[in-house]
Order: C-alpha cells, then structure tokens, then sequence
C-alpha cells in the first residue's frame, strides 16, 4: 500500500490537492489549490498541516498541465514531494469505469473516447494525468470516478425515455459528485440507514436519494448540466428549447455549448454573478439577485420532494458542498415549504452551522456535513495500488 497519495481533484479553470498519509495512521499532510488557470489572477497556494506553514503567491498559469507542474515544484519545495501515488478524481467514466482504475494506456485511451460526454472536465484531466507521467512515470497512478457511486441505480432510474438502442450507445443516466455522496454515506455511518436525500450544492449542484447507503436515484444525467439550477449551468430545460436556439437563432455547437456551460444558471439569472455569496449580499438591493437566489432554493425544493416521493418518505435531509455546509439563509429557504415531508430547520443551529440543524421535534432529520471529496481518492488510490501492486 502507498505510504502517502496526492489527491488531484480538477475543476474547469482550478486544481484542488492534497497529500494523505495512508494506512492506520490516516490524515492528512498538506492542501492547497491552483485557482484562475487560463485567467488572469492566477494564484497557487499551499498549506502544510504539520506546521500551519503556507505558500502563497499569484502567477499566470496557462493549463492544467502546467498547473500540475506547478503543484509538483511547490511540493518539492517544502520537503513533500514523496507520495508514492496520486490518485486522480475523474469526472466522467462513461459505461466503462464503475470502479477506480490504475491509469494506463488503455485507460486513457477510455478516457479519451469519453471526452464528448464530458468535455469541459476530462481534456484538462487527462492533460494532468499526462504531465503527472512525465515528471515521475514510475509513480502509479489511479482514476476515481465521480459517476461510480451511481452506478448501482436501478436500471428504471439509468435509464432515460429514449429508443432503446441507445441505451446500448452508453446513453444513460451516470450522475456526478459520487465521491462527495460516498464521503457522506461513510461520515454518517448508521445514520445513513433509512431513506436519506443528500444536496451536494456548490457551483455545481446535485441530488441523490439513498436508501440504506445506496443510490438510487441523482438528479444529473448524462452530463453534469441536468437537474438542479446551478451556478453557470440551467439544470433541467425543456429540450425543445436546444432545437430552438439551433434552428431558429442560428445557434452553432459551440455557441450553445457555451450558454449552457458558463452563461446560464445563477449568472444567467442575475446577469452579474454566479457566487452564491455575492448573491445574498445584494439581493436586497437588486432584485435579479434575489431572483437568482429564489429560483436556485425553489428548484431544490422540488427535487427534494420529487426524491421524498421516489423514495416513499424522507427520513433525513444532508447538506453538503460550498453552499449546502455555508449558506445559512439558502438552507432555511430550501426548507421553507417541505413542512409536509416532516422538514423543519432550527434558525438558532441553521445559523451557527450546527452538525444537527432541524428542531428537535422535527420527523426529518436535516443534517450538514462538510464533504471530503480528497480523502475518498486517497482511500481508493492507496486500495487500488494496493490490489494492483504486483503489476507495477
């Protein structure tokens, strides 16, 4: 087994990492984070948990492999550049990948072909995995997938409402955050027994009903666009409206691409921003702003009903991601309106992000927990390379 893994977890314009030490000694020995890559105000910084040391400076930072290359110099500068693996989260695995993989030619040939179904996410991570090789190609590396965790859904909640060939075309329903929804399953322990909805919100946002610890239905599809309002993405639209902008406003592949990818949701809405935080500060002021805000809660709201209906009843709400273990106020309006489902916050535990926010006396219990999305690749990273070893 690795003594210690580097958690790579890639967002469209960031680089998250962290470096775990493994084993029974498990904890973590290092975060930071590459932020504006390809932007201006480009930043990296470091923490080392030991000693609260810290790097932190601005630079430009043209890629994600660069970024890489950047986060491997700063390792080496502050002595922590001895993993013996690095685990990677990957956000796609497409009808192939139901389990983390030990990356290979095969695999990254995999990837590669699944690069239309996600391909905001997986050019840029499978550039990383390629700098990652060049600079140690003896340290193994592993891909864990954020659609894995869905895999064991019914078919019925896989499968979409389109001719059946296409299923076998690997059109389907896969889900995302699945590293986020296994931290909590793990992190709530008995408590994940029962019928559990589970709202990871961030810039990206997204349900999963649980039922005794597995998935059984999540509100993204196919691509990580589907379900929820999101921060530059809409959620669920009416697919006529795609048709629409192709044929009637002239719409190419591309320009589409880009309304639904990084113009829509939140900043859409607001027409100024897509952080939630800035949001709240000026919905008084501007009411598109609070309109961005309002439509964001209702469309929770919804989804939490339909996953109560689908699961039969709703026995605790789990609140997780930036927004969901943050947003105090987002929270409260989510649950305003599902007294029904037994949902009731309390708005003295709600405001000081209390592990417990629902009264007391309330049916349902409304829980926050803080996600650790790098320590699940790091468990799967030191398990695979464990499983794996004899092959190196």
């Amino acid at each position: 087994m690795a003594d210690s893994v580097l958690c790579l977890n890639s967002g469209s314009s960031s680089l998250k990492f962290a470096v775990y030490r493994v084993g029974p000694a498990e904890a973590r020995v290092a975060s930071g984070a590459v932020e504006s890559i390809g932007r201006p105000g480009g930043r990296l910084w470091l923490r080392a948990d030991s000693d609260g040391g810290i790097e932190d400076s601005a630079r430009a930072i043209a890629d994600h492999a660069a970024a890489a290359r950047e986060v491997l110099a700063a390792l080496e500068r502050h002595g922590l550049n001895a993993a013996t693996a690095v685990g990677h989260r990957v956000v796609h695995g497409g009808p192939v990948f139901s389990t983390p993989r030990r990356v290979d030619r095969e695999v990254l040939d995999a990837l590669r072909g699944l690069v239309p179904l996600a391909p905001l996410h997986l050019p840029s991570e499978i550039a990383i995995i390629e700098a990652i090789a060049r600079e140690h190609p003896d340290v193994p590396q592993v891909a864990c997938f954020d659609t894995a965790f869905h895999r064991g859904m019914p078919e019925a909640a896989q499968r979409l409402p389109l001719p059946r060939s296409l299923w076998d075309d690997g059109v389907r329903r896969y889900g995302f955050h699945g590293l986020s929804y296994e931290y909590v399953v793990w992190k709530l322990g008995s408590a994940a027994r029962g019928r559990l909805v589970i709202a990871h919100l961030g810039s990206g946002a997204s349900l999963a009903a649980v039922l005794d610890g597995r998935c059984v239905d999540t509100t993204m599809g196919l691509t990580p666009l589907g379900g929820l309002v999101m921060g530059t993405r809409p959620g669920d639209l009416d697919p006529g409206i795609l048709l629409y902008m192709l044929e009637a406003r002239g719409y190419e592949p591309s320009r589409l691409d880009r309304l639904l990818n990084e113009e829509s949701g939140l900043r859409g809405i607001s027409a100024t921003t897509a952080d939630m935080k800035t949001l709240l500060e000026r919905r008084a002021e501007d009411p598109r702003a609070a309109q961005a805000v309002a439509m964001f809660c209702t469309s929770v709201r919804k989804h939490i009903g339909a996953f109560a209906a689908a699961l039969g009843g709703i026995d605790a709400l789990v609140f997780t991601g930036a927004i969901g273990e943050r947003a105090a106020a987002v929270r409260r309006e989510i649950a305003d309106g599902l007294g029904h489902l037994g949902i009731e916050v309390d708005p003295a535990r709600n405001d000081v992000h209390g592990e417990v926010v629902s009264r007391s006396s309330a049916p349902c219990t409304v829980r926050i927990v803080p996600t650790n999305e790098e320590l699940m690749i790091a468990r799967h990273t030191a398990a695979t390379v464990a499983l794996t070893a004899g092959g190196r």
